[in-house]
């Protein structure tokens, strides 16, 4: 382990089996966090996220819970101050996609993206504060704790086909923000990250040929796909002491993408 940004810091990543949530997961435990690797059904891919962390040196341990279920969450937010006696970061990255035309959408599809992409961030966010409240702001430290809400271009960008999906994203927005307000002056700050297209299997068809990356790459300015080393490192910095002024924003990490591209030779 090299960067010890996040050094001595206890952090959960939900989701964090796979695509962006491993990339974070692996990003802040070389920063120095014991890692608690939450995942919903695939333990290998989990257990293979910790034998990577701790190979190198770092501490991690891997829990399943579905972020949709309360009982669930609290079980594992006692089993991590159990293991590691606290918490100091947060990342709400657990979250899905089932889509669909919006006429043929079915109740059942909005449900569960709903309950998994918001409801989780609730329940998880609100188990966090109440142990950032209860440990309050220790020797060195800037914040009490810091919660980091995974959310996306979607949040800003409607997406047709995608009702569900946008609808959780631009919840998770004005959640994050709210939240933000309430917890400040109990010295917790909570930052929004928006990423943009990144190189993840959640969105394997839109890159994984030439011909739909070259389509993909029209709606990116920067002219590449974001990969989950980069929101990897964007959380490590908003969770660490250098990004303490910032709280109840949402930072976008999208090559561009925000700038709205088909306007560029269209205005």
């Amino acid at each position: 382990m090299d960067s010890q940004q996040l050094n001595g810091r206890v952090a959960l990543v939900t989701g964090g089996d796979s695509g962006i949530g491993k990339g974070i997961a692996l990003a802040m435990a070389k920063a120095g966090a014991k890692v608690l690797v939450n995942y919903a059904h695939n333990h290998e891919a989990a257990t293979e996220v910790v034998n990577e962390i701790t190979s190198a040196g770092g501490e991690a341990f891997a829990y399943q819970a579905d972020v949709s279920h309360e009982q669930d969450v609290q079980g594992m937010f006692a089993k991590l101050v159990e293991t590691y006696g606290g918490i100091d970061i947060l990342m709400n990255n657990a979250g899905l996609q089932q889509d669909a035309t919006f006429v043929d959408m079915t109740l059942d599809q909005w449900n569960k993206v709903i309950n998994v992409n918001l409801t989780g961030q609730f329940l998880c966010s609100r188990e966090a504060a109440k142990q950032f409240i209860k440990q309050g702001v220790t020797d060195g430290r800037n914040a009490a704790g810091v919660i980091l809400c995974m959310s996306s271009v979607h949040e800003v960008i409607p997406w047709a086909g995608h009702v569900n999906y946008a609808a959780s994203k631009g919840g998770i927005s004005m959640f994050m923000k709210s939240i933000a307000q309430e917890l400040a002056p109990k010295k917790i700050r909570v930052v929004g990250i928006g990423p943009g297209a990144i190189q993840t299997p959640i969105n394997k068809e839109a890159w994984d040929t030439p011909e739909a990356l070259d389509k993909l790459l029209t709606l990116i300015p920067y002219g590449r796909i974001g990969q989950p080393e980069d929101i990897g490192k964007l959380a490590v910095w908003l969770a660490s002491d250098d990004a303490d002024y910032i709280t109840g924003t949402t930072i976008f990490m999208d090559g561009g993408m925000t700038l709205y591209p088909g306007f560029a030779d269209n205005g």
